[in-house]
């Protein structure tokens, strides 16, 4: 089976590592990659929100699974344009519907899907526009810090968490003035929430689910979770506070009923849903959804599973994973991104990566790399790499993944060497 993987980080190398290595799959393009999913497929230069050249790569190829590892394209419609067109309606496609993925896409809507479904959530209020009296009101009404949520994608910059309430008014004026776009046309104002956050994925056909691996991941730049929020520099599963009774709690309070609110709507879902959760002395209630694997979550929770994927993926969109088992691995895994200097502000690309050769023991993936007219390994992006280790404990692997991360050199690296250190 020819495969297209969509998608250019860390997670879609993930994706290309896992995907690579199923006897199912005889050729995997990956569209446009980088330097790291090279080894396992063939890079194609093309943007996956060009739906007609996605199109004209299936046919031509002879492409039977579309997997789209980031938001946009499906937030966007692309599932929808693979189910309306005669000619790629038969594709297998990994991934929901764009109506489903505004779960992902309206911060608005996910709230009020929640709150259908009877989802613990923090409570919350929406603000349009043409309401910015109203939400500045609003905002002396409750207390700090205030969490402020741009509705649509920002490109991760759109979530911001303020204690003085004058910063507050400040930052609702601007979103609501077109500070990112239409994404912030609409603003949600949340309750802030105290306690731990960590990652469940869940693979659903929108009627039967699997959950996979959990993972807590550390969005901050600085050690002890300090500085400016990033995509992530890390991740460790499995998070030891998340036990059993946990789980127990998160399947039946959220798993479930979200999967009710699939079936209930009819949406059309045939993909991952990462579900982004707090622990808020001992109950979860959830912070976001995702319409698809988060990054740097993806490298850990992959590591752990040892199912083809391609078969997995087969099941999934023949209405087959009621009969499928994740496969697990018993052993823990630590994720540690280094990024280029200057991130999550401004950075400089083109600097030259090396000491990939001496790393042993661990994986590296790819995300900002790709190769210059010499042929040099180069960074190209904020996050370059992540160095994903096993061990018994995921402190184990953790000295691994940094004992590697040591041995890689580019100008301006940077990374957290305390990764899982509030566990």
């Amino acid at each position: 089976m020819n495969i297209l993987l969509l998608g250019s980080g860390g997670r879609e190398h993930a994706f290309a590592w896992k995907l690579s290595q199923s006897p199912l799959c005889d050729k995997l393009l990956i569209a446009p990659g980088n330097a790291g999913t090279e080894d396992y497929g063939t890079n194609l230069l093309l943007n996956p929100n060009d739906f007609s050249a996605v199109k004209a790569i299936v046919l031509e190829h002879d492409v039977k699974m579309v997997v789209c590892g980031p938001e946009e394209p499906l937030v966007r419609g692309i599932q929808d344009f693979f189910r309306t067109d005669n000619d790629l309606k038969q594709v297998y496609f990994i991934g929901p519907s764009k109506v489903a993925a505004q779960l992902e896409g309206s911060k608005a809507y996910a709230k009020a899907f929640m709150e259908e479904y009877g989802i613990p959530t923090a409570e919350y209020r929406e603000f349009s526009t043409e309401q910015l009296t109203e939400s500045l009101a609003y905002l002396d009404s409750i207390p700090t810090p205030i969490v402020l949520k741009a509705d649509g994608l920002a490109a991760g910059k759109g979530v911001v968490i303020l204690d003085d309430l004058v910063a507050a008014k400040t930052e609702m004026t601007e979103m609501l003035g077109g500070k990112f776009g239409d994404a912030s046309s609409k603003v949600v104002v949340e309750e802030f929430l105290d306690g731990i956050e960590f990652s469940v994925f869940v693979l659903t056909d929108g009627e039967n689910y699997r959950v996979l691996p959990v993972a807590k991941d550390y969005k901050r730049i600085g050690e002890g979770d300090t500085g400016l929020n990033t995509g992530g520099m890390g991740s460790v599963s499995h998070p030891p506070f998340v036990d059993a009774e946990m789980m127990r709690k998160v399947e039946e309070r959220v798993i479930q009923p979200t999967i009710r609110g699939l079936k209930a709507r009819k949406l059309d879902y045939k993909g991952f849903v990462f579900i982004g959760l707090i622990s808020v002395n001992g109950e979860p209630k959830v912070i976001e959804y995702n319409c698809r694997m988060g990054d740097p979550e993806t490298q850990s929770v992959f590591a752990r599973m040892n199912n083809d994927f391609v078969q997995l993926f087969k099941d999934l969109c023949e209405d087959q994973l009621d009969h499928t088992v994740i496969e697990t691995d018993p052993r823990q895994v630590a994720t540690v991104v280094l990024v280029s200097g200057g991130y999550p502000g401004s950075y400089e690309k083109g600097k030259v990566i090396s000491g990939l050769d001496e790393v042993g023991g661990s994986t590296v993936f790819h995300a900002g790399t790709k190769r210059n007219e010499d042929g040099e390994l180069v960074t190209n992006g904020g996050r370059v790499l992540a160095v994903t280790s096993y061990g018994t404990t995921f402190r184990d692997a953790l000295k691994t993944s940094l004992k590697n991360a040591e041995k890689i050199k580019f100008e301006g690296v940077n990374y957290r060497s305390d990764i899982g250190f509030d566990l």
